[in-house]
């Protein structure tokens, strides 16, 4: 990650930039925070290269000493959802959550 803006409160900004080091290809995400509460986390999102902007939702659910983890993205139209399908962002994010339960478990043994 090349760029790592944290937003920290409602109304703040945050820019996200990654590249990948055997391309040098770069890619970004920003946005607005809406609401940061404990076990939610409310912002928009625009990916450079796609068109519009999305609403997302990020709860977070302790039971039994685990937390569950649920994003939901609400897109501006089916076309721009489907647009950010075909990118793969789904296995980066997957990707992404696979190893931040790795680097847990870790910290939990």
């Amino acid at each position: 990650m090349v760029v790592c803006k944290v937003a920290n409160k409602p109304g703040e900004r945050y820019r996200y930039e990654w590249r990948n080091t055997a391309t040098g290809h770069q890619f970004g995400t920003g946005g607005v925070a809406r609401e940061i509460n404990p076990g939610r986390i409310v912002h928009t999102e625009a990916m450079n290269g796609q068109p519009g902007e999305s609403l997302v939702t990020t709860d977070l659910v302790e039971e039994d000493g685990k937390t569950t983890v649920t994003m939901t993205m609400l897109f501006e139209s089916k076309e721009i959802r489907d647009m950010a399908l075909k990118s793969g962002m789904e296995r980066g994010v997957a990707a992404s959550y696979d190893r931040l339960e790795e680097l847990l478990s870790l910290v939990q043994d």
